[in-house]
């Protein structure tokens, strides 16, 4: 089975090379973070058409996470136990969906970005971190072989392999030292990364700014990752970042990631 995970910065601009993707590269199952859309926008007939169910979560023009499947969607879940809310008044946003498919409880998340390191958004992400952490070690306690994997967008470099740069991000999110011991607190859990292993050589990012001609420049983040439960993590048999799939008209500023799980 192939699963993959991709920020697509908006499904509506994006459907057309989202459904030439799956069609080129076989995924079983997509996790897809910043639909960007509300539930009557999310372009489902292009997925169907592919063979693909889908289970979307978008309540405005920011945020959206869904799953689209062609190997079963069962028992999709809006949200953790205990993920927290944001805003004024709080409230739960469009940030985790997760489904069965084909015995893999697959999440798709979209990890708040945190803003800036004196921003009470900061606060949120790192609570939403720890609670995604109690969760997990939470579905672990429960069934220890369960096949779990934790996908999407985390907004955090946890390794200054991770970044282009170590001087340029200094000051600001997505290197602190919170952010990367609130990842380290989902890896704790039982959760491991099953893309590094397997794309570890030097520069390999999943992110690049569209602006100061960051992604020509290679001077991207690693910032989209696929944890795995111990036992699913043990049938991972490869994995990728694709690249290419940056370049061009109307790309997202997110690469895919995709891995590979056998028998």
């Amino acid at each position: 089975m192939r699963i993959a995970t991709w920020n697509v910065n908006s499904i509506r601009s994006r459907i057309d090379r989202v459904a030439a993707w799956l069609e080129r590269t076989d995924v079983d199952v997509l996790a897809i973070q910043e639909t960007k859309a509300r539930e009557d926008q999310f372009p489902l007939e292009r997925f169907e058409a592919l063979g693909y169910e889908v289970a979307h979560h978008g309540l405005s023009q920011w945020n959206g996470v869904a799953i689209a499947s062609r190997v079963g969607l069962e028992d999709v879940r809006v949200g953790f136990d205990g993920m927290p809310g944001w805003g004024d008044p709080v409230v739960p946003e469009a940030r985790a969906v997760g489904a069965v498919c084909n015995g893999v409880r697959v999440w798709s998340l979209y990890v708040p970005n945190g803003r800036a390191l004196d921003d009470p958004h900061l606060r949120y992400k790192l609570t939403w971190l720890e609670a995604l952490a109690v969760a997990g070690r939470g579905w672990l306690a429960e069934d220890p072989d369960a096949q779990i994997a934790l996908l999407g967008d985390w907004n955090i470099a946890p390794t200054d392999a991770d970044v282009w740069s170590v001087a340029y991000y200094e000051g600001r999110t997505h290197t602190s030292p919170g952010e990367r011991a609130a990842f380290q607190g989902v890896v704790d859990a039982g959760f491991q990364d099953v893309v590094r292993p397997h794309t570890s050589e030097p520069g390999t990012f999943t992110y690049w700014d569209y602006t100061q001609l960051r992604f020509p420049k290679r001077q991207g983040m690693r910032i989209d990752f696929a944890l795995c439960s111990p036992t699913l993590a043990q049938r991972v048999v490869g994995a990728a970042v694709d690249r290419e799939e940056r370049k061009g008209k109307g790309a997202s500023d997110h690469a895919p990631v995709v891995f590979q799980v056998g028998e």
